[in-house]
């Protein structure tokens, strides 16, 4: 399923982007804020792909990857998953190459998937899980009025944010 914005084209990923995929979830950056193992290779990226294809085939989760109108490769993901048992309740997460911080995209991509969340899936409430030090994350999710739930973390300094 493709969704688009002003800007954006949130497609899903396939095997055409292992370059890209391993350029995103190996960026040192970008791990310093999130808890997973790194692909170390074009093999482990492409083992990602093929396990997100059937995660998304099983309807376990939506995974987008994120590009520019213009452009073919990937500068980032954004994905819906860890449903509840109902599925009224979905944990958003997303990740974003450094050389596009700071420029709206990921408020973009994150406005369109909320409004499939809510307005296709029926969805009641968003979670996201954020590093306590990442401040971006931290003013994205309070653009669009998630609540974070005080006094909870996890062991990876994670807190936990709500919007329903």
């Amino acid at each position: 399923m493709k969704l688009e914005t002003e800007r954006l084209q949130l497609k899903e990923i396939n095997e055409s982007h292992v370059d890209d995929i391993l350029k995103i979830r190996s960026n040192e950056i970008i791990n310093q804020f999130v808890q997973r193992k790194s692909p170390k290779n074009n093999y482990d990226a492409l083992q990602f792909i093929l396990t997100i294809k059937e995660r998304t085939k099983n309807n376990q989760t939506f995974y987008w990857g994120i590009s520019l109108k213009n452009q073919s490769n990937l500068i980032g993901t954004i994905c819906l998953w860890n449903f509840s048992e109902d599925r009224k309740v979905a944990e958003v997460g997303y990740e974003l190459l450094p050389d596009y911080h700071r420029k709206g995209i990921m408020s973009e991509a994150l406005k369109v998937v909320l409004d499939f969340a809510f307005n296709n899936l029926h969805l009641q409430e968003i979670v996201a899980m954020t590093n306590k030090f990442n401040e971006n994350s931290k003013g994205l999710l309070l653009k669009y009025d998630f609540v974070l739930q005080e006094g909870r973390e996890d062991e990876v300094f994670r807190r936990i944010w709500f919007l329903a």
